[in-house]
């Protein structure tokens, strides 16, 4: 996994962001994905900021923040599973792995944990049906997902790449 290391969120670190960028719409988005990169989600003050920055309405940010599906307003984990619960998925089991995030992470679909190591999302189908039940984790595919699979790979997202225990 390629995700930044979280900076603070202060609005000295906003600003700092915000004003790399001129004052000209066309760079709304693109602060917007700068933001979600470094803090995995838009908080409200940076999009305040980001209004004021471009002498825009804050509805006319917020409108934008809340269409694209790729921006969330509230915090998420450095991890993000994205479990399937499609027709095929649900049938082969999702609930059951739900489940077992909650018994293992203590969270359900649309929560974050308290460390902000790991959210957990519901999409209703990502065309694998073939691959049934199946996770996204970040951006990799799992196929097949049993609880015993479940457990390994939440156990190999905890530790960075190269092994070490993530805080």
């Amino acid at each position: 996994m390629t995700a930044e290391l979280r900076k603070e969120e202060t609005a000295e670190e906003f600003h700092k962001l915000i004003q790399g960028y001129p004052p000209e719409k066309r760079y709304i988005i693109p602060i917007m994905h700068e933001l979600r990169r470094c803090y995995q989600y838009l908080p409200r003050p940076a999009l305040e900021m980001l209004a004021d920055h471009m002498q825009v309405p804050f509805s006319q940010v917020y409108g934008v923040a809340t269409f694209y599906k790729a921006f969330s307003l509230v915090p998420k984990g450095r991890v993000n599973l994205k479990l399937c619960d499609g027709t095929t998925c649900h049938i082969k089991g999702s609930q059951g792995l739900i489940d077992e995030i909650y018994r293992t992470l203590g969270i359900r679909p649309g929560e974050t944990t308290g460390d902000r190591q790991f959210s957990l999302e519901t999409v209703n189908c990502i065309g694998a049906c073939a691959l049934a039940p199946a996770l996204i984790v970040d951006e990799k595919v799992y196929a097949q997902v049993s609880n015993a699979r479940l457990q390994e790979i939440i156990e190999q997202n905890r530790r960075g790449e190269d092994g070490t225990e993530s805080n």
